[in-house]
C-alpha cells in the first residue's frame, strides 16, 4: 500500500477501556473488543491527523476475501474504512451488517 507505515501497537481503547494487544501479522488500527478506531493517520500508519476523534463503526462492506468496517468520526464526520481483522468480536461484525445507516 502506498505511503504505509507499519504501527502494530498495545493500546488502551477510548471507547471500551479494554487494553488491545498487537495483531502481529499487519498494523493494529482499532480494538478486537468494541471495533471503535481512532482518527490518527492521514496515510495508514502516519500518525499525522489532528483530528484524533473517536471513529465508530457504522456499517460493513466486502473487500477481496475479508470486510472492511465503515467508521464515522464522532469529531469531524469524515467516514473512513478499516479491513476487519483475524481476532474481531464477530458477534458486532455480524450486527453492523445488518445495519444501513451510512
Amino acid at each position: 500500500m502506498k505511503n504505509f507505515t507499519m504501527k502494530d501497537e498495545n493500546f488502551i481503547c477510548e471507547n471500551c477501556n479494554q487494553e488491545v494487544l498487537p495483531l502481529g501479522y499487519t498494523a493494529r488500527d482499532h480494538c478486537p473488543y468494541c471495533l471503535y478506531s481512532k482518527h490518527l493517520d492521514i496515510n495508514p500508519g502516519d500518525r499525522a491527523n489532528n483530528c484524533k476523534g473517536l471513529l465508530k463503526p457504522i456499517g460493513i462492506e466486502k473487500f477481496k476475501d475479508t470486510y472492511k468496517i465503515i467508521y464515522k468520526c464522532e469529531s469531524c464526520n469524515e467516514l473512513h474504512k478499516n479491513v476487519m481483522a483475524k481476532d474481531d468480536n464477530m458477534d458486532l461484525i455480524i450486527e453492523l451488517s445488518n445495519i444501513e445507516n451510512i
